[in-house]
């Protein structure tokens, strides 16, 4: 890999370029007369002479301002700024000074032109499609208004969605290229039947016509003086290059000869000065001339600190301590530690890479996480030093070391529940187990069981005896997601064994498939989630789910079957047995505590597995089908807990299986809810609800959000140039091409 952090931190830091020559000029128009050029640098406009020299910014705004374009006589330049949330119009002197805002909406909108008299802005937006449409409604297909350069209510030109639409000089006709699909805007070589066309539209006739037909990309139409030609970018020769055509629409001529990158942001002067961005520079050329760079000069201080401080009070994931007295979380790709008391917080990572899937050992004296670190995803651990400091929180010393360091990806990785192995995946699908004594690995889930279509979209769970795994997992040829049982011994099958080491026992069979399958009542079932009951479940892309239980063997089954008066009569009869069995222990404390001691020395109890009828120990655990995004069983199984949402954001729920009761525990309102999960003892919830970190204990019925108070020194240029890297590498390691379509990715 040619390029790295090292090489792109200096480019991508504000305010880190040398003052000659900048890069990443955006949006360059140029002024009717061709004296000056507008364009965006730094979320803010700029405007430079068209000969080159020292540029001025016109706004100096801390909200992104950008798709500066002049006006007719040269006086005004409107431009699009989200200084108000979304972004809006406004128009300000050509020479800068205080704007005025032009439009109020909610929706995202985009000046393109002025009209001929430039009494009127006209902007794309997405305000009010027309009810005939086919496609109604449809947010991100917008429409073109135009609205007063003095302010007023703006006016709707057309409901056809009409982008970089500008204005021939006699006013009679629109140019623009259109809009008839998703797709990623800086997306290079496409060709579908969504890629963008050149069109023109009369204002007076409501008649369309089209100019290109071009299978891939036609952007960004422009004027001449007369009305007569129309410049665009096109790919039709290779790279976005300028092409003209006559205004009637016809054969293009190709007018700029770029290779390898696109040329961008086409315009031009009154007297024919083309001007566009190259590679992140400004050009301009007249036809039959070669292009000219504009060389620009910068002298301004950067508006931001390299380093600034924030505060960190939220998480995007989290794990519980085995103490269930503090938790490990991830905010913009650090490592924390909180305590759940008093949400005293401690940074424990420091990187401008990302750092992933943080979670304690079993001992609670370790925290084990994936750390994208020298163009890799690999496995790290930081431990406490110190025997008599029991907490991350207040700990004095810690310590970083490698865990696992290879050229593969390995990442989303959990200790076993004896703490002698780690699991991870490898590459994104392949299930593999490390063992921490002999620093062996060896494969339990090969990785064409899976295919990850976003980092973090697997699953795998450690059964409570380290001994097998729950995972997700796809057939061949199938695109359904199953939920499976797999030995952790991993390799071949041995000699008469029910299941090979590595054969999946498929717990599901389901054409609606399954998810998130997690452990319950101490191995004796496993809990999953799918849309197969729900609403929607015979359309794509979600739609309402419930949670399910299979059971492991006919006893636990039975036991869960039982009504509320057997279940009562044969707790009754247990505490009897109990009674029987230690004759003179009547004070509950003593047999508490002994009960206790017992329970924390004994040795975890081996799965059981009956695979025999286990087609017929699946039930359907919620009541009703919801928006589900998470589901535990109490560990006697009576009681399921969920969180959902049903109209209006998501709530915490409890169903009681034998009394068949459901009621909101914790209403949470508007957001999502996730990550829902028990402490070790099981004697608490912990959830995700909109960052804040929540604990319900169960015992008491009370909720108590943990008030993480935290803060951390951010260096946004190093995370912009690692992020670059990411993105980089994301693409490199998922697209689905191994040859990336014949295309040289690295240059």
């Amino acid at each position: 890999m040619k390029h790295s952090i090292a090489l792109l931190a200096p480019l991508l830091a504000l305010g880190a370029f040398a003052q000659n020559e900048p890069l990443w000029l955006r949006n360059a128009a140029i002024s009717p007369d061709g004296r000056a050029i507008a364009f965006c640098y730094q979320g803010d406009i700029w405007r430079v002479p068209a000969s080159g020299g020292d540029a001025v910014p016109l706004t100096t705004n801390d909200a992104y301002d950008q798709s500066p374009v002049w006006s007719h006589d040269g006086k005004l330049i409107a431009f699009t700024s989200n200084r108000h949330g979304s972004s809006d119009v406004f128009v300000m002197s050509a020479d800068g000074g205080a704007p005025t805002r032009l439009t109020f909406h909610g929706s995202g909108e985009t000046a393109t032109d002025f009209s001929p008299d430039n009494s009127q802005v006209i902007f794309y937006g997405h305000r009010q499609d027309d009810v005939k449409n086919q496609q109604f409604p449809v947010g991100g297909l917008g429409e073109l208004y135009t609205v007063p350069v003095k302010g007023g209510r703006p006016l709707q030109l057309s409901t056809i969605a009409m982008e970089r639409a500008r204005y021939n000089p006699a006013g009679t006709l629109i140019a623009y290229h259109d809009r008839k699909g998703y797709e990623d805007n800086w997306r290079k070589h496409h060709t579908s039947s969504v890629t963008r066309d050149i069109w023109t539209f009369d204002p007076a006739t409501k008649a369309y016509k089209q100019l290109t037909t071009f299978a891939g990309e036609d952007r960004n139409p422009v004027w001449s003086k007369d009305g007569n030609t129309l410049y665009y970018l096109t790919e039709e020769k290779g790279s976005f290059n300028v092409h003209r055509m006559p205004a009637a629409g016809g054969a293009s001529t190709q007018v700029s000869r770029f290779t390898d990158h696109p040329v961008r942001y086409l315009s031009v002067s009154d007297g024919g000065v083309l001007c566009f961005s190259y590679r992140g520079e400004l050009y301009t050329m007249t036809e039959g001339s070669e292009p000219k760079k504009v060389s620009i000069r910068i002298n301004t201080d950067g508006r931001y600190l390299p380093e600034r401080t924030i505060n960190v009070n939220n998480a995007d994931e989290f794990s519980v301590s085995p103490n269930g007295k503090e938790i490990v979380f991830v905010h913009r790709g650090e490592v924390f530690v909180s305590s759940v008391a008093e949400g005293t917080t401690r940074r424990i990572t420091n990187t401008p890479e990302q750092e992933r899937s943080a979670s304690f050992s079993p001992d609670g004296r370790s925290i084990l996480y994936a750390s994208e670190r020298n163009n890799s995803w690999d496995l790290y651990t930081t431990s406490l030093v110190r025997k008599e400091e029991k907490y991350f929180f207040n700990a004095t010393l810690l310590k970083e070391e490698a865990l696992l360091t290879t050229p593969a990806e390995e990442f989303q990785p959990a200790y076993s529940p004896d703490g002698k192995e780690v699991a991870y995946l490898e590459e994104r699908t392949t299930l593999k187990v490390l063992n921490l004594a002999s620093k062996q690995t060896r494969t339990i889930v090969p990785g064409n069981r899976n295919y990850s279509y976003s980092d973090g979209d697997q699953w795998y769970e450690w059964s409570p005896d380290s001994k097998w795994f729950v995972v997700n997992f796809l057939h061949d040829e199938q695109w359904i997601g199953q939920v499976g049982l797999v030995s952790a011994e991993g390799g071949p099958a041995s000699a008469g064994a029910t299941a090979g080491k590595n054969e999946i026992i498929d717990l599901t069979k389901s054409g609606y498939g399954g998810y998130l399958p997690r452990w319950a009542m101490d191995g004796k079932a496993i809990v999953f989630m799918s849309d197969r009951d729900g609403q929607k479940n015979h359309g794509s892309w979600g739609g309402e789910s419930d949670a399910y239980a299979i059971f492991l063997t006919q006893e636990a089954f039975d036991k869960f079957k039982m009504t509320k008066e057997e279940a009562e009569l044969a707790k009754e009869e247990e505490g009897k047995k109990d009674d029987e069995k230690k004759p003179g222990e009547d004070d509950k404390k003593k047999k508490d505590d002994k009960k206790k001691d017992e329970e924390k020395d004994k040795p975890v109890e081996p799965i059981k597995i009956e695979l025999a009828g286990i087609e017929d120990r699946k039930v359907r655990l919620t009541p009703n089908s919801s928006a589900l995004s998470g589901a535990v069983l109490s560990k006697d199984g009576e009681k399921l807990y969920y969180t959902a949402a049903f109209e209006k954001g998501t709530d915490l729920w409890q169903y009681d299986i034998r009394k068949r009761e459901a009621k909101i525990i914790n209403k949470m309102g508007d957001g999502w809810a996730s990550g829902l999960g028990w402490d070790k003892d099981q004697k608490a919830l912990f959830y995700l609800n909109n960052g804040t970190v929540n604990k319900y204990d169960t015992e008491k019925s009370e909720n108590k959000g943990i008030g993480i108070n935290g803060e951390m020194v951010l260096n946004e240029s190093a995370e912009r140039a690692y992020l670059f890297e990411h993105i980089w590498r994301q693409v490199l390691n998922k697209f689905h091409r191994v040859a990336m379509q014949e295309v040289d990715w690295a240059k």
